[in-house]
């Protein structure tokens, strides 16, 4: 099954045993293409004996560790054919994921991350407020997870405005201007959950107390990254809805789960609070101890599965963080397919979210 064929199915209509048809036939081309054309992902392969063709279920094709790509330079094209290489985000020192994407993965990415997100936001674009500066776009060649958000998500902006100057200031003035001349439009709001809260939540608060306000209640908010930091600060998912609604009107938030390792694969959180897998991957809950599945509603360790990777062998990876599946095919949304929850980092885990390193590095 080819990518072009699973693009064109609506994100989120097939219920679990078409999905589980279509990721088996995807994900099973995937591994023959990355097996012969990686060399490192077929030793691999071969090391434990592992034969696609023998296997009935996409569960059971071996995954990698997140991890691994900082170790190794995988690819399953020729050094000419790469036009961008993704990194993650990471602390001082950490060594960084790269990822390595063709023409074709580049695009099919860029595309499905616009189908998942139109269905929150709709198809028409909208005037943009990007809450960062625009100094984190300066090197085009190597692209860290926070670029690749802004760039990725900056496709659905008519017109852009960056919040931040490359001090980390609120520019207040630019965003008073933006909105006057947008006034009566619905705005979409960008950035990285804990650099919205510290420099955008914050400020408004104190401009808020000094008399002066803006109201974005007929804003969009996406937002993503990591909570770790807020966590730690007391901030709850709850919280964070209620305080940016009582200081600027904003009530349509949506979180978002994703990594560099399967950019364009996001889960998207909906209207009930719950992230959800579309049809362009899955995510599997394994248990620590024998990495056997873990039941509906069973803690874990996150994998997750993406029919995008062809210039890479991340079809299949083992993250570093822990969740649970709630349900499948029946959240109050409507919207088929898995819902689950992110607990956060494993214990001892390095720190790899755009928010969460970024919120290392402020402190």
């Amino acid at each position: 099954m080819t990518f072009e064929e699973i693009i064109n199915i609506p994100p989120y209509s097939l219920n679990e045993k078409e999905k589980n048809e279509l990721l088996m036939k995807r994900l099973a081309e995937l591994t023959k293409c990355h097996k012969d054309r990686c060399i490192e992902y077929g030793k691999m392969l071969d090391s434990i004996g592992f034969d696609v063709n023998k296997t009935e279920n996409y569960k059971d094709i071996p995954f990698l560790p997140v991890r691994l790509f900082k170790e190794l330079e995988l690819k399953s094209i020729p050094q000419e054919e790469i036009v961008k290489t993704l990194t993650s985000s990471g602390t001082t020192g950490q060594a960084v994921s790269k990822i390595f994407l063709d023409r074709e993965t580049a695009a099919n990415q860029q595309k499905t991350m616009v189908k998942i997100v139109q269905e929150f936001t709709g198809s028409a674009r909208m005037p943009m407020i990007i809450i960062d500066c625009p100094g984190v776009l300066k090197n085009r060649i190597m692209f860290s997870a926070r670029g690749a958000g802004i760039l990725g998500f900056s496709v659905f902006g008519s017109k852009k405005i960056y919040a931040l100057d490359d001090d980390m200031k609120l520019d207040i003035v630019g965003l008073r201007e933006f909105l006057i001349q947008n006034k009566g439009q619905k705005i979409l709001l960008f950035g990285f959950t804990f650099m919205i809260w510290q420099h955008f939540y914050k400020e408004l608060l104190r401009l808020k107390a000094e008399g002066i306000s803006f109201d974005l209640s007929d804003g969009v908010l996406i937002h993503g990254g990591g909570w770790k930091k807020l966590i730690s600060e007391a901030v709850s998912h709850d919280e964070f809805h209620k305080k940016l609604g009582d200081v600027c009107g904003l009530k349509d938030i949506h979180d978002y789960y994703g990594m560099v390792e399967q950019t364009g694969c996001i889960y998207m959180e909906c209207e009930c609070g719950k992230l959800h897998a579309s049809n362009f991957s899955d995510v599997i809950i394994r248990r620590p101890f024998d990495f056997t599945e873990a039941d509906i509603g069973e803690r874990g360790i996150i994998q997750v599965v993406s029919t995008i990777p062809e210039s890479y062998p991340g079809h299949s990876l083992l993250t570093e963080d822990e969740g649970e599946v709630l349900g499948v095919d029946d959240c109050p949304c409507g919207r088929k397919g898995k819902y689950f929850k992110i607990y956060g980092r494993l214990k001892n885990a390095e720190l790899r979210g755009c928010s969460d390193t970024y919120a290392d590095k402020f402190r």
